[in-house]
């Protein structure tokens, strides 16, 4: 807790609200199928309580793809996947407009991306230009093909996989790409004791992905939802999110800072911290919590700090340690 923040008094903070319950039974059902990886889980499900996008990047084999299956299965919402190859073009998503001899009119062939929940697995195998296709469709979920606007559906998500960078046969997101993504979600290896549960299951012989698990209704998820836009923000406290985020752009480790597009992300992952924590107001930690999967793929850091080893969430680290909390 933050000394120099006074929490409001009295019986503001509540249990059993519905985010809590939300990512409780989130929580139990994923982690039937997914072994430990508990800050992917929390972080994906906070994605979708706040109604974004989630870049997910890590080595294969780390579980990415698997959990993003059985969260839209936990969620029973419409599933579709694509996978990035490098000669894949933006029709394989969007779809594309064929002409039809019986009734000499061309006719729209809807893609993968008309669904609620689109997984683009190894997004940066894709060539820039399909990788482009995606940006109307995240920022206003809609497709214009033809002249004609195409709305999706109102749950549309993109969770995206991606390897590092360094991997062979990878292409960069464009920056305007990544600052369509809420968050980034950094996947890393699991513990020991994780990985002999990985191996224990793998042993009894059925397949993770055919599990049984219990998804959640419609209207627990829009509960959750509106619980998080009626958290309370303190002016105080909307001061520090403004200040974090412009401090990025005078930091002299970073060559560019995050933007307005970036703050208002911050105010809202923050915000579902603080219903996941059943609280109906907002906190400093909150902000700092939400500081690094929000801003780690916003920001563009100088070359020779980076030559020194520093990476975002370093960076990030420095950057809050030197505003000073509200009061």
């Amino acid at each position: 807790m933050n000394e120099a923040f006074s929490e409001p008094t009295g019986n503001e903070a509540l249990n059993d609200r519905p985010t809590q319950a939300l990512f409780a039974r989130g929580r139990r059902e994923l982690g039937r199928i997914i072994a430990g990886q508990a800050e992917m889980i929390d972080q994906a499900i906070l994605t979708l309580l706040c109604g974004g996008h989630a870049l997910l990047e890590g080595v294969p084999g780390v579980a990415k793809t698997l959990t993003v299956k059985t969260l839209a299965r936990f969620l029973a919402l419409d599933f579709r996947r694509v996978q990035g190859t490098p000669d894949m073009m933006p029709a394989d998503i969007l779809g594309t407009s064929v002409f039809s001899l019986k009734t000499s009119e061309f006719t729209f062939h809807r893609g993968p991306v008309f669904t609620q929940f689109l997984l683009t697995d190894e997004i940066n195998r894709m060539p820039p230009r399909t990788q482009a296709a995606l940006l109307e469709s995240m920022e206003e979920r809609q497709v214009t093909m033809d002249g004609e606007t195409h709305a999706l559906d109102p749950y549309f998500t993109v969770f995206a996989t991606q390897n590092p960078l360094e991997f062979e046969g990878t292409y960069p997101l464009p920056e305007a790409q990544l600052d369509r993504f809420l968050l980034k979600i950094r996947v890393g290896y699991p513990s020991a004791e994780e990985e002999r549960t990985i191996l224990e299951r793998h042993l009894a012989a059925t397949a993770l992905d055919q599990l049984p698990i219990e998804p959640i209704a419609p209207e627990d998820l829009a509960a959750a939802r509106s619980e998080v836009r009626s958290i309370r923000i303190e002016p105080a406290v909307l001061d520090y999110v403004l200040a974090v985020v412009r401090r990025t752009r005078e930091w002299p480790s970073i060559a560019r800072g995050a933007s307005p597009r970036a703050a208002t992300a911050l105010l809202l992952v923050a915000r579902a911290c603080a219903a996941r924590e059943g609280r109906t107001y907002l906190l400093p930690d909150d902000v700092k919590e939400a500081a690094f999967p929000c801003l780690r793929h916003r920001l563009i850091l100088k070359p020779e700090v980076e030559l020194e080893g520093f990476d975002p969430d370093r960076v990030i680290a420095d950057l809050l340690a030197a505003i000073p909390l509200p009061r």
